[in-house]
């Protein structure tokens, strides 16, 4: 089993159970059930109630997940109480539209006690949230990892969706992320039919550091795990780096002609460490030159 946290989290609105086993069944490293933008405010309730199913239906070791609604909203409040009975418990939630470290806090104030495993992932997707990085993800609540939205984001900036224009914000949370040691999160790709689309933007999360990708339709999975898998060849040169690293008393040395030093000798242990029982000696899956 790999270690890395997630490489695809896929969403399922939580009114629709009849999509359930499908993304129990979907190969997605975290099934996510959805209370906010899939759920109109008219079915809030009945969602709730629904969700409780999700996760009592969900066969170990499947991962499953929550997105409550905004926690300064009484939506959002009514989703923390409903979660607090949920008879199998909901170790991971997504909290969307996080500004401020108190908006995490809240959260694991009223679900901490009777959930010692939480774990919190906080949706990036306002301008004043992004002003914020450095103060959220220093919180004392337990986050887990932070995720891009770019929906919310290119519409508070009055942008579209392009990749390039939302190159800065989302190294933003690359470094903010990595500098607090947790993991990052890609958003989704609302195109659900154009596979290629998403293999390149998947791509280019990786290349900036993002160690994941959300979900809309089971058919997106099994591309977002191939992109941040390695493939053979690349695990085959970690082992050349780290072999390397041994042999010269992990001082500067050379692999295939190529000066490596201790960032690339950390790098290569790192990526042995999360992926290599992942992936069979003769897979071919995966590029060497995604990372």
């Amino acid at each position: 089993m790999y270690t890395r946290y997630c490489r695809s989290m896929l969403c399922t609105p939580a009114i629709a159970e009849d999509r359930y086993a499908h993304c129990y069944q979907s190969g997605a490293d975290i099934c996510l059930v959805d209370l906010e933008d899939s759920v109109p405010l008219a079915r809030k309730e009945e969602a709730r109630f629904k969700a409780r199913d999700f996760f009592a239906g969900a066969c170990p070791p499947t991962r499953c997940a929550v997105r409550i609604n905004t926690v300064t909203e009484p939506a959002g409040l009514r989703d923390l109480l409903a979660l607090r009975d949920f008879p199998v418990k909901a170790n991971i939630v997504l909290v969307p539209k996080v500004e401020s470290a108190r908006d995490l806090e809240i959260v694991e104030a009223v679900l901490g006690d009777g959930c010692p495993e939480l774990e919190l992932l906080a949706v990036m997707e306002t301008p004043r949230g992004l002003e914020r990085l450095a103060e959220i993800t220093s919180t004392s609540a337990p986050l887990r990892a932070v995720i891009f939205g770019s929906a919310d984001y290119a519409a508070a900036l009055g942008i579209g969706l392009a990749w390039e224009p939302l190159v800065y914000a989302r190294s933003l949370l690359v470094n903010a992320a990595r500098a607090a040691k947790i993991e990052v999160i890609d958003s989704p790709l609302f195109d659900l039919t154009d596979l290629s689309l998403l293999r390149r933007e998947a791509e280019c999360a990786l290349a900036l550091g993002y160690s994941g990708k959300i979900a809309l339709h089971p058919r997106q999975v099994e591309v977002i795990n191939e992109v941040f898998s390695p493939g053979a060849a690349e695990l085959e040169h970690a082992h050349q780096v780290v072999t390397a690293a041994e042999r010269s008393g992990q001082g500067i040395t050379t692999v295939g002609g190529s000066m490596v030093g201790r960032p690339f000798f950390d790098a290569s242990r790192r990526l042995l460490e999360e992926f290599e029982p992942l992936v069979p000696a003769d897979s071919t899956a995966g590029s060497p030159d995604n990372t």
